[in-house]
């Protein structure tokens, strides 16, 4: 049984989506820290100072007016906010995610792009059709690896 379960393990395919997981994570952060350390500061600059992270909406006025008198100044961030055990819609981490989930998406896209170019072949044009089974083959060939006959 453990035979078994160690050679499942070591199959390809599950080393392959071990190794996509981990690399994943990894690039994951490397996006946030991108969103939060250097595409949110700019374009927080650009709209007059908005800081996305620190915007929320309280649902519960009286707790936070409450929490706000025994403090001595109003909540002013999200994470003063959650200390204090304010339930709070945080709509700018939301747009934080938003943000760095098109940007990943976006990597993805130009990555698979990228390999799909690499796999497909560099000159398509260095083909011809059989005249008799419209196969394509090679310009250089003679004979149809499809249905064999010659070709001029």
């Amino acid at each position: 049984m453990f035979g078994d379960f160690r050679e499942f393990l070591m199959r390809g395919n599950v080393v392959d989506l071990a190794v996509a997981v981990i690399i994943g994570a990894a690039f994951g952060s490397i996006v946030t820290s991108m969103v939060n350390d250097v595409l949110m500061p700019p374009i927080g600059v650009l709209s007059g100072g908005l800081d996305f992270k620190d915007h929320f909406i309280v649902m519960n006025a009286a707790k936070a007016e409450e929490v706000a008198r025994t403090i001595g100044h109003p909540l002013t961030s999200l994470a003063e906010a959650r200390a204090r055990g304010v339930p709070v819609i945080a709509y700018g981490s939301f747009i934080n995610s938003l943000i760095n989930f098109l940007i990943i998406a976006f990597c993805i896209y130009m990555l698979v792009k990228a390999t799909t170019k690499l796999r497909t072949p560099a000159d398509a044009s260095a083909t011809k059709e059989c005249p008799l089974c419209l196969s394509k083959i090679p310009l250089k060939a003679t004979k149809c690896s499809g249905c064999t006959s010659a070709v001029a």
